[in-house]
């Protein structure tokens, strides 16, 4: 008995010796907590991959690409899906269609005016009807606007068609008169000017140079998209009506005060391209151009950076890190408190079998 009361005495000393090192061990995780609280270094600042080291543009303007060309009677190059099947209709169907009906047409006027000139018909025809004359020119414009009609609609339905989910959205409002320019899914806002000439600013002062663009046509801030991702346009204006005009991407959409018009279209290439607005909105209506500079999507994410915001999902990705990390920690912190528990209930044990 003896020996086992010094036994039992021994034991809760040891118990008591041990008791400070188990306290400091449940304080360490406090640790991290402090070292959180020191401020985070700041993020670098990202680079604009549109601008130089000098914030001059990188991308120059291309002389007949995007841009209109002296003396040219056709139209853009297209750079979009819909605007080459728009491209292909007008040059191979309304083109030759026209051409022979206005040569038809042609035809027919100096038939007439050599057939029954007074000096050849004296005696002028008293018909007033014919039946199958009238058949024919009934039926045949009819037959045309049906052959028209497929690739017409066809051609409608693809320039209002519903941008997918995953599509970039870009916003345009038009104001008397300048552009300016929301990514609601960015969190970036814009406001473009027109470039003007080198006369016409002071010195040290900003002037349009032919890299920029051509004259009435180059801003002071490009609209940047990616090339080979749908983009949705959206138009509004502030005051007037106005009109989005990009003849390349075979765009034109009225900006209507209160009201939000919705077109889609993909980019297929890099480039510069150039348009204005296409509606009579005042005075300056003539010096409201448009700019648009296509690069890759991951230059487009790098510049939506550069302006401060966001691209989608980006947000969701440091919360699923911060989710990991908080269960790995209470994965890491469960068996610390299971070894804890146990360590209390031996010594729980000890004392009552004593």
């Amino acid at each position: 008995m003896r020996m086992l009361g010094l036994t039992s005495i021994v034991l809760a000393a040891g118990l008591a010796f041990a008791a400070p090192g188990h306290a400091q061990n449940s304080t360490a995780p406090e640790a991290p907590a402090a070292a959180a609280a020191t401020p985070a270094p700041a993020a670098p600042a990202v680079a604009d991959p549109t601008l130089d080291e000098a914030g001059k543009p990188l991308t120059r303007a291309i002389p007949g690409m995007g841009q209109p060309v002296a003396d040219a009677i056709s139209l853009q190059d297209q750079v979009t899906p819909t605007g080459r099947e728009a491209h292909w209709f007008h040059n191979m169907i309304l083109l030759p269609l026209i051409t022979i009906i206005s040569l038809f047409v042609l035809a027919l006027l100096i038939y007439v005016m050599i057939r029954y000139r007074r000096a050849a018909n004296p005696v002028p025809s008293k018909t007033s009807h014919n039946t199958m004359i009238e058949i024919v020119w009934t039926l045949a414009p009819v037959l045309i606007l049906i052959a028209i009609a497929v690739p017409s609609i066809r051609l409608l339905a693809a320039q209002f068609k519903p941008a997918p989910k995953e599509a970039v959205t870009l916003k345009a409002i038009g104001n008397q008169w300048f552009w300016s320019y929301e990514y609601p899914d960015n969190g970036v806002t814009l406001t473009a000017n027109m470039l003007k000439e080198q006369t016409e600013v002071g010195a040290g002062q900003r002037y349009r140079t032919d890299a920029d663009g051509p004259r009435l046509l180059a801003t002071d801030t490009r609209v940047v998209l990616p090339y080979g991702v749908p983009i949705r346009l959206q138009t509004t204006a502030q005051d007037v009506i106005h009109s989005w005009a990009m003849p390349a991407f075979w765009i034109k959409l009225d900006a209507v005060p209160g009201k939000v018009n919705e077109t889609s279209f993909i980019i297929e290439k890099p480039g510069l391209y150039f348009g204005q607005c296409s509606e009579l909105c005042g005075a300056r209506h003539a010096y409201m151009p448009i700019a648009v500079e296509a690069v890759s999507p991951a230059a487009f994410a790098q510049w939506v950076a550069s302006k401060g915001g966001t691209m989608p999902g980006a947000e969701a990705a440091p919360a699923a890190a911060e989710a990991n990390a908080t269960a790995e920690t209470n994965a890491t912190a469960e068996p610390a408190a299971t070894n804890d528990a146990a360590t209390e209930n031996v010594a729980a044990d000890n004392s009552t079998g004593n």
